[in-house]
């Protein structure tokens, strides 16, 4: 299969950043599934821990991009249970 993409690389080179295009959007959906299924606190793979969202202190970063919180530099507003 790879050897018909090169060739009808070679042939039309037209079509390069398109499968340029398409593996890099590809990639980046895989990486940020893998990102999901390792990092988001809902997600247990952990039978021990049934809820891993317990666990999170406030200072911990549950989105993927914040624009204006800085999260190291938050205080704990809340006590220990």
């Amino acid at each position: 299969m790879l050897r018909q993409i090169l060739s009808q690389a070679k042939k039309h080179p037209s079509l390069i950043p398109l499968f340029v295009f398409i593996g890099t959007g590809a990639s980046g959906a895989t990486l940020y599934l893998l990102r999901l299924a390792l990092f988001n606190p809902d997600v247990c793979w952990d039978r021990n821990n049934p809820e891993p969202w317990n666990k999170l202190g406030p200072n911990d970063q549950y989105k993927f991009y914040s624009v204006n919180v800085d999260y190291s530099k938050l205080k704990k507003e809340r006590p220990d249970f």
